[in-house]
């Protein structure tokens, strides 16, 4: 009678456990090697020392080292163009990092781009990551 009941239990239990589950990604990657990436693969280069200064600038309060941001540490998080011309806003969300990929924080900019200036708009500090325990030397003591 034990057996009846266990054997069914544990066919259910199986079955419930390896149901397969996925979390699908809410930020949007193009094609790999398409020219939709090459596009973005090289606004992040054009970007990226005004992203690295804002970054410096922000964490220079907190850290006696200046934290790196890498282009696959980037993501898009909205675009706009303005009065149908060649200036934009673009929002993007960044992880920098110290040493050997430890990430300090996750920070949101908006630039403001025209054709002749890339100007920082807007920087807000979204949240703090813990250091690891050989860089806690880096954080400023207040």
């Amino acid at each position: 009678m034990k057996k009846i009941i266990i054997a069914p239990s544990f066919l259910l239990l199986f079955l419930i456990s390896t149901t397969l589950t996925y979390a699908e990604s809410d930020y949007y990657q193009p094609a790999k090697d398409s020219k939709e990436e090459h596009v973005m693969d090289m606004l992040f280069l054009l970007l990226l020392p005004n992203i690295q200064e804002a970054v410096s600038n922000y964490y220079s309060d907190y850290l006696t080292e200046s934290p790196s941001v890498y282009p696959y540490q980037i993501k898009i998080l909205n675009t706009e163009r303005t009065n149908n011309s060649f200036m934009f806003s673009v929002t993007l969300e960044v992880t920098p990092v110290l040493g050997a990929h430890n990430p300090v924080g996750r920070d949101q900019l908006t630039f403001s781009i025209a054709p002749s200036e890339i100007k920082l708009k807007d920087f807000k500090h979204m949240e703090t990551f813990e250091l690891p325990p050989h860089l806690q030397d880096v954080i400023k003591k207040k």
